[in-house]
């Protein structure tokens, strides 16, 4: 809470409300302007062909997501800075990506998350709430490093500074932020459920597969960065899919049945122990694992980031879940996605038909969650009248 000139309180504002619209119209926006960068043959925006399009989707969308879903209430002002950080850092890049501005704004903006996010989880008790932090200090600090590795002046440095293999590093991040914030989300909601039905959930929390999740996808994570380490990071993403599908097995998400907001954000999960598989074997054969770590970034991180913004907004605004139609046509809309991109990965000769299904349901998806945030938000703002 803080106060104006009159001394009178003034409330501070939720991130989620400003970070959720904005990041879904960006994430709307990018992917139809990267096909179109690529296929069209004109490489416009600039800033979105080749690593770009990574670039922007992992520390221009998904650091957008994390300071919605992260920061909580703020003063007005702090949100302001990073909000305009963001929106400069996006624009810079998107449409100079050489320039000055857009080389330093995009880690700038990920180094400010990180001061004003990272300090909210250390008061936690359990290592395992703490660790949160740590997880979102290291995907900011991948902006940098990717900085480094394309920055000019990076030109006769370790071969282990390439663009491309910082985008697979931080993707592996995402995956490791992911299975653990969404087991924090998923598991404590479903045992609220069935504890409703009088049914026990034993593995709730699990924490020897929590544990052995993190340490194998942070050793993914590390050796990632080494293209000899292919095959071991291969090995790894392929038993931490297994292990992702077992966590959610036993859930007793088959007792859900009556929330289907729930099973969405399980079904997210699942996209997380898929896309890991995938992206492990494409490894162990030595392929390019970019067409099955979408599976990550687009069914995984697209399912659960559309069902948590929605979700959240609804509860926020409406005090309930959201309408089963909305809940099952962005379940719907992201699988068509991201079946179409895995699909234009490995038939090259139907790759611009499938990229722009893919892209159409992407955007028609989060175009339409960017519309339903920003009606909900006026919705909460009339409540409080």
């Amino acid at each position: 809470m803080t106060s104006d000139n009159s001394g009178m309180p003034r409330k501070n504002i939720h991130a989620f409300w400003l970070f959720f619209p904005a990041a879904s119209l960006f994430a709307a926006l990018t992917v139809p302007l990267s096909i179109y960068s690529v296929l069209s043959g004109t490489g416009w925006p600039p800033g979105l062909l080749g690593a770009g399009h990574g670039h922007e989707l992992i520390f221009g969308f998904a650091l957008a997501l994390i300071a919605g879903y992260t920061l909580g209430p703020q003063p007005g002002r702090v949100l302001t800075l990073l909000f305009v950080l963001w929106i400069l850092a996006r624009v810079s890049w998107v449409l100079a990506p050489e320039s000055i501005a857009a080389q330093l704004l995009s880690p700038a903006f990920a180094l400010m998350l990180a001061r004003y996010a990272v300090p909210r989880f250390q008061a936690a008790k359990k290592w395992r709430n703490r660790i949160a932090g740590p997880l979102i200090l290291l995907l900011c600090l991948l902006s940098v490093v990717f900085w480094l590795a394309s920055n000019t002046l990076a030109a006769s440095a370790p071969a282990i500074l390439d663009s491309r293999q910082v985008l697979t590093t931080a993707i592996v991040g995402l995956l490791l932020l992911m299975t653990f914030i969404g087991g924090r989300v998923i598991a404590p909601a479903v045992a609220g459920t069935l504890e409703k039905r009088g049914i026990p959930l034993e593995a709730r929390v699990q924490p020897h597969v929590e544990g052995t999740l993190l340490a194998i996808l942070l050793l993914a994570l590390l050796l990632s960065f080494l293209p000899v380490a292919a095959p071991a990071v291969g090995l790894l993403l392929l038993v931490a899919g297994f292990l992702i599908a077992v966590r959610a097995a036993r859930w007793k998400l088959w007792h859900c049945r009556n929330r289907p907001d729930l099973l969405v954000l399980a079904l997210g999960y699942l996209w997380l122990a898929a896309g890991a598989g995938a992206s492990g074997l494409s490894l162990l054969k030595e392929n390019d694992p970019v067409a099955s770590m979408h599976l990550i970034t687009i069914g995984a991180l697209g399912t659960l980031s559309t069902s948590v913004m929605l979700r959240l907004a609804w509860q926020r605004a409406r005090r309930m879940t959201p309408p089963i139609w909305q809940v099952v046509g962005i379940a719907s809309g992201m699988a068509i996605a991201a079946v179409a991109r895995l699909y234009a990965g490995n038939a090259p000769f139907l790759e611009p038909v499938a990229l722009w299904l893919a892209s159409a349901s992407w955007s028609c998806i989060y175009g339409f969650v960017a519309l339903q945030t920003i009606l909900l938000f006026r919705d909460s703002q009339n409540r409080r009248k």
